[in-house]
Formats: structure tokens, C-alpha cells, sequence
């Protein structure tokens, strides 16, 4: 087990420290997240043109997320194979970005639903192909990297809804989703010009114990054995129940502020920023102390305090503390993102690791599909608030698991206990 030590600590030296690829591949990742936090803007706008129920606005972001569980499963394994990560990343950063434009041509749920489709299967690429490679790049400090790649995610959640917001004072929600392609087909060419190919895969990770280069079979093999994989699938679950937090929060708080409390798009936009900045903002910290301190402490920590939070804010009303209690449910919800993303990144074996991201995104993609679904049914059953107590027990859930987690010790830790080895 010397020679693994020797081989972490030889490609943790041989890491680049230029961060420009680092902010490069947050701020396409901003992009893919400008798409989605501009659409959840824009349901209650939709769902009142086409007068849709709950449960209809429900079934849109389910078939997003659904379509995305499918196509993840096969994305990641199709990032490890090609290997070439920029490119990889420039496409499906253009294919979730031109569905959209594609909603302004639709008049009727079910083209809608057609479109939302399109863009789940184009955002599979984008996470197994960006987290491998920066998780590659940084060795000892995915937490704090994979951070400030959700820093991207959370800066672009927190800016569209205040642009978008205030555009929709001079446009229509149809002119607006064609003018988001713009950015996008942008920041698509920079990755491509500045990463090109951005491969990570050394040679000796596309050749077999036979000397000859690792075929389809091959890594259908070691990607069943990442479905064996106890840890990667017990931290796979665990996100995915906080993704269903996270799906049903993001699609009907909105609709909430819309609907139940007359809020105007702008003021709606500037409830989602909060939530967002204080995701920017716990980002970062969540993601250092989980590199020193491990990663199951921060985890625990941050889940019980977001269910908290979600119930507190769903009996605060129409009052400041309800803003208050935004700000609180982003900080702890997002704090815990990249934590788990690092998490699953270390429970995978290194030549697999875009096909244990995409397995990753898969399971959590499913959570997210279920429920604003059920997020809906339960609203238009009971009321809306008892909605957001169902997000609060999946958060529970969530942290029901991180107990039943082995490792999540801090990295120093885990390299002497190899090196020891």
C-alpha cells in the first residue's frame, strides 16, 4: 500500500496551482445553473398562461430530473471513455442552453415537456466531465475546489432571478429565454478555445491487465462494480434525499411567493438571490473545514439545521423573519454540496471517477425527479405549507444515512492511515 501513498503524493505535486482552470470551469457551470434558475422564475409566469394545477408545474421539473436519472447513468461512463472533458463540457453547456430558447416557440404543456426534456438529457455531460477534472487537477483539496465550483452554480442562481426579474419588466418570458442562449454559445466557445481537450485519463487508465486499450466491456464491468461500492452508494442516496430538498424548494418557493403571498417577478428574484447568496457564502467554508475536519462532521451538521430551517420558515409567514429563514435554508443546504461531491469523489477508484459522478448525479437526479411531484400532489391535497414540511422530512432522511456512512474522515488523516498500510 506504500506505492498508492507514493502515487497520491506524486500526483498531488504534480497538480497545476493555476487556478484559471478552476474559475474557468465554475463559471460555465454558472451558466448550466443561469438556465435552470432563470426557468424557476419563470414557471409561475407559465403555469398562469397555460393555467396549470400545482401537481402540472410539479411534472415539468420531475421530467427534467427524470429524463436526467436516465441519461447521467450513461454520461459518466461516456466521459471516463472519452476522456476529452473540455469539449465535453462546451457541448452540454450549448445543449441546456438552446432548449430553453425553444420553450418561446411553445404554446401548450406538452411541447413544454418535450423541451424540458432535451435539457436534462443535455446536462448529463456536464458534471461528470467538470467534477473529474478539477477533483484530478486537486487532489487534497477537492472540498474546497469542488466549492468554488458551486460557487459558480450559486453566483448564477443568485444573479438570473434579479436580472431575469427585472428584464421581465420591459419583455415577455418568450423573449427572455432567447436572449439566455446568447451567454451560453459564449462561454461554450471560451472552454473550448482555453481547455480544449482538458483530458485527465493518464495511459496507463485506458489499458487493461492484457496491455491492450480498455474497451466498452471493460468499463461496463468496473461500472457495475461501482453499483457494489457500499460507501459511493450510501453517499449517492444521502444526496439524493437532499436533492429532493433542494428540487422542491427551488420550484415552488417561487410559486409560493407568486401565488400565496402576491410577490411581484423582481421581488421573487430577489427571495431566490438570498437563498442563493447565502449558498455562495457557506460554499467555500464547507468545503475547507471538510478537507481538515472530515467530511460526515460537516454533513451531519448541515442537514439537521436545513430541516430546521424549512420548518421555521414554513410557519414564519409573510414577515422579514421569512427572508431571514431563506438565507438560512440556502446557507446549510448548499453548505453541504460539494462536501458530498468530494465524498462520492473518494469512495470511487480514480479511472472511474466521471462514471461515479454520473452515478453520483443519476441517484440524485431520481430524488429531484420525485419530488416536486409529490411536492405538488401534497399541496394541491392539503396546502402548500404542508408541502415544505415534506421537504423538511426528506433533509431528515438524509441525514438518517450519513450515519451508516464509513470513512468521511479529513484527507491528512486518511493519507497516513494508507501510507501506514
Amino acid at each position: 500500500m506504500n506505492t498508492v501513498a507514493a502515487a497520491s503524493a506524486s500526483a498531488s505535486a504534480a497538480a497545476p496551482r493555476s487556478f484559471r482552470d478552476v474559475w474557468l470551469i465554475s463559471s460555465g457551470h454558472a451558466f448550466t445553473h443561469w438556465y435552470t434558475a432563470t426557468f424557476f422564475l419563470l414557471l409561475p409566469l407559465i403555469g398562469k398562461e397555460l393555467g396549470l394545477s400545482y401537481t402540472e408545474i410539479g411534472l415539468i421539473m420531475t421530467v427534467q430530473h427524470a429524463v436526467g436519472a436516465i441519461s447521467n447513468l450513461p454520461g459518466g461512463l461516456v466521459v471516463d471513455m472519452v476522456g476529452k472533458k473540455g469539449y465535453l463540457m462546451a457541448l452540454s453547456l450549448f445543449w441546456v442552453g438552446f432548449p430553453y430558447a425553444l420553450m418561446s416557440l411553445t404554446h401548450s404543456y406538452w411541447p413544454l415537456l418535450v423541451c424540458v426534456t432535451l435539457v436534462g438529457i443535455g446536462n448529463n455531460l456536464w458534471h461528470p466531465a467538470a467534477i473529474s477534472a478539477l477533483a484530478h487537477r486537486y487532489p487534497d483539496r477537492k472540498g474546497l475546489m469542488l466549492s468554488f465550483h458551486g460557487m459558480g452554480g450559486n453566483a448564477a442562481d443568485a444573479l438570473a432571478p434579479l436580472v431575469v426579474g427585472a428584464l421581465l419588466a420591459w419583455f415577455s418570458w418568450r423573449s427572455v429565454v432567447v436572449m439566455n442562449v446568447v451567454p451560453g454559445i459564449v462561454m461554450a466557445t471560451m472552454i473550448v478555445v482555453m481547455l480544449g481537450a482538458f483530458t485527465t485519463a493518464s495511459r496507463a487508465d485506458s489499458i487493461n491487465a492484457g496491455g491492450k486499450s480498455r474497451g466498452i466491456q471493460d468499463y461496463l464491468k468496473d461500472y457495475v462494480s461501482l453499483l457494489k461500492n457500499r460507501a459511493l452508494m450510501l453517499v449517492c442516496t444521502s444526496s439524493a434525499f437532499r436533492t429532493m430538498t433542494q428540487a422542491g424548494l427551488l420550484t415552488f418557493l417561487p410559486v409560493y411567493l407568486a401565488y400565496e403571498l402576491g410577490y411581484s417577478p423582481f421581488l421573487v428574484g430577489v427571495c431566490l438571490a438570498v437563498l442563493q447568496v447565502a449558498g455562495f457564502v457557506a460554499s467555500p467554508f464547507a468545503g475547507h473545514l471538510s478537507d481538515k475536519m472530515g467530511r460526515k462532521r460537516i454533513v451531519i451538521s448541515a442537514t439537521i439545521l436545513t430541516g430546521v430551517m424549512i420548518v421555521a420558515m414554513a410557519f414564519a409567514g409573510d414577515s422579514l423573519l421569512f427572508v431571514l429563514f431563506i438565507a438560512l435554508v440556502g446557507f446549510f443546504l448548499y453548505a453541504m454540496r460539494p462536501v458530498l461531491q468530494a465524498w462520492a469523489v473518494e469512495s470511487t477508484p480514480a479511472h472511474l471517477a466521471g462514471s461515479g459522478v454520473g452515478l453520483q448525479f443519476g441517484i440524485t437526479a431520481v430524488g429531484a425527479s420525485v419530488s416536486p411531484a409529490l411536492f405538488g400532489m401534497i399541496a394541491d391535497a392539503y396546502d402548500i405549507h404542508t408541502g415544505f414540511l415534506f421537504l423538511a422530512g426528506t433533509i431528515v432522511a438524509s441525514n438518517f444515512l450519513i450515519f451508516f456512512m464509513p470513512g468521511g474522515e479529513p484527507h491528512k488523516a486518511r493519507a497516513t492511515a494508507i501510507a501506514k498500510v
